[in-house]
């Protein structure tokens, strides 16, 4: 590698033997699949097409997390997020030294983790950071899913607050 050392996931994990300490997590900090999955193992699936309250309030009881379907983000926008994803993944060692930063106040980087500086663990992936109107390759596709997810983010939110009789706003 160019700088000696490598910064990023996709050119260490071309090199090493054994995942390094500081990516492993404590048992007590790691997630619990069996809170977070119903009683038949899945993922709480949640159809926002008709959603019935009351079921919405009983699963954010139950479960940490839970799947949305016919949440009206259209497949257009998803399929080009993801084809901006791929593209990102396919960068060449110098494209993604050119764009690698470990400073969280960064808006648009190419970073591992959060702050791999001041964090005890750090987490196991490569990932582009960018605030949706900033990064001029894919600002089109990644602004639209933003809109898209602000908005079912707010629906979700209204509808939570709604199951639990506070004000939808």
């Amino acid at each position: 590698m160019a700088t000696g050392k490598p910064v990023l996931l996709s050119d260490l994990v071309s090199i090493a033997s054994y995942v390094p300490s500081n990516y492993i997590r404590p048992v007590s900090d790691r997630p619990k699949l069996s809170e977070v999955l119903s009683s038949d193992g899945s993922i709480p699936l949640i159809d926002l097409q008709g959603l019935e309250v009351l079921d919405l309030m009983r699963h954010c009881k139950l479960y940490y997390c839970l799947k949305v379907e016919n949440h009206g983000i259209p497949n257009k926008v998803i399929d080009g997020t993801l084809r901006v994803s791929k593209e990102s993944s396919h960068l060449t060692e110098r494209e993604r030294l050119e764009n690698y930063s470990d400073d969280p106040t960064k808006t648009t980087r190419l970073s591992t983790s959060f702050n791999v500086k001041t964090e005890i663990v750090s987490s196991w992936r490569d990932f582009p950071r960018l605030h949706c109107y900033n990064f001029v390759v894919c600002r089109e596709d990644v602004a639209e899913y933003c809109r898209n997810a602000r908005e079912l983010s707010l629906r979700l939110l209204e509808a939570i607050s709604e199951s639990l009789c506070l004000e939808t706003d």
